[in-house]
């Protein structure tokens, strides 16, 4: 093989290259900062881009997705003096690619450091207790710092999320009495909830059961004093109707001469019964003249059946 043929091997190989470095093609979602000399040039965003060789130089690259930064365990001191191991995920997205590069060396190791230092300042001012209780208002306040501090590097911090809050072994048993504790008393509570609900109950069991024995009695007695009186009324009718009828019959034909002798009758009766029931009697001076008692009796009949009459 000639010099000749070295050559145009040669001459290829650096056509390769040389185009290698002029050809760059940027995938979704992401940019290139370009520089010429040294010196910032542009930021390539998604597509073909055509360099001017040896001059331009990709030197950073980013991505403008969403990411999620492990923020390592770290020790903090509640307010109450108690040691708590915290970590968490820091959510952050890069929106100008050449703040990114130019204006922090490392905006992600920046960022954890700086999520840290502001997880540590919220433990402090809370207490033990608060810490498992705030986690949003702690997501909130590192978002902000966290936010306002990567502002100059071209970054947006979306959210930061607390993973886990570890207390000490010794305060974990704490716990976990106080907890056992509590339970112990809500059950205890319960019971005797349910013990006076059940009284409760019963006592208005009872109440009931009195008020409608009472209102039985009262019943009965309005219904028995409604049947006594409707008795009387019937009886009251009854007599009335045969009165009425009593007079009415006198009034007919031969009627007065049966009353005569119904009355006869019952006052020789009432002398029989007399004598019967008793040893001692006492007899009236006219007791022959029952003609005469009989038509006393009939005047007052009649005086009594004209005046129904008029």
């Amino acid at each position: 093989m000639d010099a000749g043929t070295f050559f145009i091997i040669g001459l290829i190989i650096v056509v390769v290259v040389i185009f290698g470095q002029t050809i760059r093609i940027v995938p979704q979602k992401q940019a290139y900062i370009v520089e010429r000399l040294g010196k910032y040039s542009g930021s390539l965003m998604a597509g073909l881009h055509i360099l001017v060789p040896v001059l331009d130089k990709v030197s950073y690259k980013h991505s403008l997705k969403e990411q999620a930064i492990d923020v390592p365990p770290q020790t903090c001191i509640t307010r109450d003096n108690i040691s708590v191991e915290v970590d968490g995920i820091l959510y952050l997205q890069v929106n100008d690619p050449k703040r990114a590069s130019y204006g922090i060396n490392d905006y992600k190791f920046a960022s954890i450091q700086l999520a840290q230092t502001t997880m540590r300042s919220v433990i402090g001012k809370l207490e033990l207790d608060k810490t498992f209780e705030e986690r949003e208002t702690i997501n909130s306040v590192i978002v902000d710092a966290v936010d306002k501090a990567s502002d100059p590097w071209g970054v947006k911090v979306t959210r930061y999320e607390v993973k886990n809050i570890v207390p000490p072994q010794s305060i974990k048993d704490a716990m976990e009495k106080q907890m056992r504790a509590e339970r112990e008393k809500r059950a205890l509570i319960a019971e005797s909830e349910g013990d006076r609900q059940a009284k409760v109950n019963r006592a208005e069991g009872d109440r009931a059961e009195l008020i409608a024995r009472s209102e039985g009695e009262k019943q009965k007695r309005i219904n028995e004093a409604e049947g006594r009186a409707s008795e009387i009324e019937q009886v009251a009718e009854a007599t009335a109707k045969g009165i009425r009828e009593i007079s009415t019959a006198i009034n007919e034909k031969g009627g007065m001469n049966a009353v005569n002798l119904r009355v006869a009758e019952q006052y020789i009766g009432e002398f029989g019964n007399l004598a019967k029931t008793s040893n001692s009697i006492i007899i009236p001076t006219n007791l022959a003249d029952v003609g005469g008692m009989i038509a006393s009796a009939m005047t007052v009949i009649k005086e009594h059946s004209d005046k129904t009459e008029v």
